[in-house]
């Protein structure tokens, strides 16, 4: 036992020089390297290394830089057991030139500096190149905020194994992809080659002159039945970014072509007291996003309520260029007859074209508004007649004078009887079948969506839920097979049309309005019926 302790100890004697470090170095797989081409930096401790490593984040300063991988290895050799710790990353550079990779220091120990050398790519023409990228930015210069479309074409000349595109950079600046890449054939100088083209928003977010960083591609082709490895890299863009004007005010919105266009429904200009309009106004900008798109404000008009609707917004690109669109809905509900101008509405923009403030315009709209024929006017109640004129009117005087009856008068009084007898035997009878044989239902089958839809309004107008009740009767109009609400709405009554517009009015507008939810169910559930009956007498015939 004794002897086996003492075993034990020796060899951790001797095994103790060889877990310290005693040696690091550095080594790079290339040198000279080219532009845009990935390489590996190797740190290597030879000795047991815990919880240390290397500094590297000097590097990010000149290089483009991967995450360090770490990795160690034990092996024992005669007896004698050795241990070693190494390090790596890829590293890119963007630049040509001379450039010194610093030393590195673990457990007191330094390496030595290492001096690399990054060799310009040769401009020897597209038709010799396998692979080259092709980089665009319009429009190239920008205001601040505004947004700009860079294009990315990476064109492959041979089978391509694998590969990886990194994402442009950009100081002071958000830089996002749009969509997902495409793929295309296009012939260069007669050379047939596999494009693969990416779209960025890139949208400067500080006035300056910056360098907009191309992507790097770094990948392996088949040349034969060797694997080679590849890489390009686009030229970078020098763009100027200019700052917000001083004199300009209101919403930021740089661009080069801002357009504010609206629809009307019903389009006549002359409507009738209670009949809603919806006027749909739609703001079309070039060079921005969607997110970037004020809203409308729309002025309230003296005999008009205004309600807000449903708010879209849309993002296209086309022709090298962002197109965003704000599409907004209101509701207009007359609510007295007369003449009425609705103002313009003016929507301030700066066009970065030739760098001046200009306004989006809808000039002003007259309207006529009618009295509703169809309403009922109440009658002034008549005047009571004064005592004097009592007096002075002669009292009509009625004289009843009984007739005697014909044996004609008995015969109908008697078949009278006879058609009230005929008449109650056969209702027994029929109500007597019916409970042998239960009666089909009148009720034509309504789709689930549509009944699912009233069974809501009901469940909202009970509990008094003006919010409930309507998102039920956007539901009741998709069923019925209208999109919006405000489409739908146009084929109702002018008493539901109301109802529907004092509900949009107790949730959206700034004046409270009192809406009774049980009216508007009370008159749903009429016109559905109303159209189920109009279903059934149509079907009739068919049987």
């Amino acid at each position: 036992m004794v002897t086996r302790l003492l075993g034990s100890v020796i060899l951790l004697i001797t095994m103790m020089p060889v877990w310290a470090v005693d040696q690091l170095s550095a080594s790079v797989d290339k040198n000279p390297v080219l532009v845009g081409e990935y390489f590996t930096l190797t740190i290597e401790a030879n000795g047991k290394v815990s919880g240390q490593m290397p500094d590297t984040s000097a590097l990010s300063a000149q290089f483009v830089t991967s995450p360090v991988s770490t990795s160690s290895r034990t092996s024992i050799i005669n007896g004698s057991m050795s241990s070693t710790t190494s390090w790596q990353m890829q590293l890119l550079s963007r630049k040509a030139g001379e450039f010194t990779i610093p030393s590195f220091e673990v457990a007191g120990h330094q390496s030595r500096p290492i001096k690399l050398k990054v060799l310009a790519r040769e401009q020897d023409g597209e038709a010799q190149q396998n692979i080259f990228i092709k980089t665009e930015l319009k429009p190239d210069t920008l205001h601040v905020q505004q947004a700009a479309l860079f294009t990315v074409k990476l064109y492959l000349g041979q089978d391509l194994l694998d590969g990886q595109l990194s994402a442009p950079q950009m100081q002071d600046a958000q830089i996002a992809q749009l969509g997902k890449q495409s793929e295309d054939y296009e012939i260069v100088n007669g050379r047939r080659y596999m494009v693969v083209t990416r779209e960025y928003l890139v949208q400067p977010q500080k006035s300056g002159n910056f360098t907009l960083e191309p992507p790097i591609f770094n990948g392996q082709i088949r040349e034969g039945y060797r694997r080679m490895a590849v890489s390009a890299v686009g030229d970078s863009l020098e763009v100027e970014v200019k700052p917000i004007p001083d004199t300009y005010s209101g919403a930021w919105l740089p661009s080069e072509l801002v357009n504010l266009s609206e629809e009307w429904q019903p389009i006549e200009q002359t409507v009738t007291v209670g009949t809603p309009i919806t006027r749909t106004l739609t703001l079309t900008a070039l060079g921005i996003t969607k997110e970037q798109l004020p809203d409308i404000q729309v002025p309230d008009v003296d005999g008009f309520r205004t309600y807000p609707d449903e708010t879209d917004r849309k993002q296209m690109t086309r022709d090298g260029r962002v197109i965003s669109q704000l599409i907004a809905s209101y509701a207009l509900l007359p609510q007295t007859p007369g003449t009425y101008t609705l103002p313009e509405i003016k929507v301030p923009w700066f066009n970065t074209v030739i760098n001046r403030v200009q306004y989006a315009t809808l000039p002003s709209r007259t309207i006529e508004v009618k009295a509703d024929p169809n309403q009922v006017s109440v009658a002034p109640a008549p005047v009571a007649n004064t005592p004097q004129q009592t007096t002075t009117q002669a009292e009509p005087h009625i004289v009843i004078q009984p007739a005697d009856k014909t044996w004609l008068d008995w015969a109908l009084i008697a078949s009278g009887y006879v058609l009230w007898f005929i008449t109650l035997l056969v209702w027994f009878m029929t109500r007597q079948s019916a409970r042998v044989a239960p009666t089909q239902s009148d009720h034509t089958p309504q789709a689930p969506n549509e009944a699912q839809a009233i069974k809501q309004i009901k469940h909202a107008a009970q509990h008094s839920d003006p919010g409930q009740c309507y998102q039920a009767l956007k539901a009741l109009a998709r069923a019925q097979g209208y999109d919006h609400i405000h489409a739908w709405r146009h084929q109702l009554s002018h008493e539901l049309q109301n109802e529907i517009a004092k509900l949009q009015g107790a949730l959206y507008s700034a004046k409270q309005e009192n809406v009774d939810l049980s009216v508007l169910y009370q008159l749903i559930a009429a016109q559905h019926k109303q159209v189920k009956n109009a279903k059934k007498q149509q079907l009739e015939p068919l049987y």
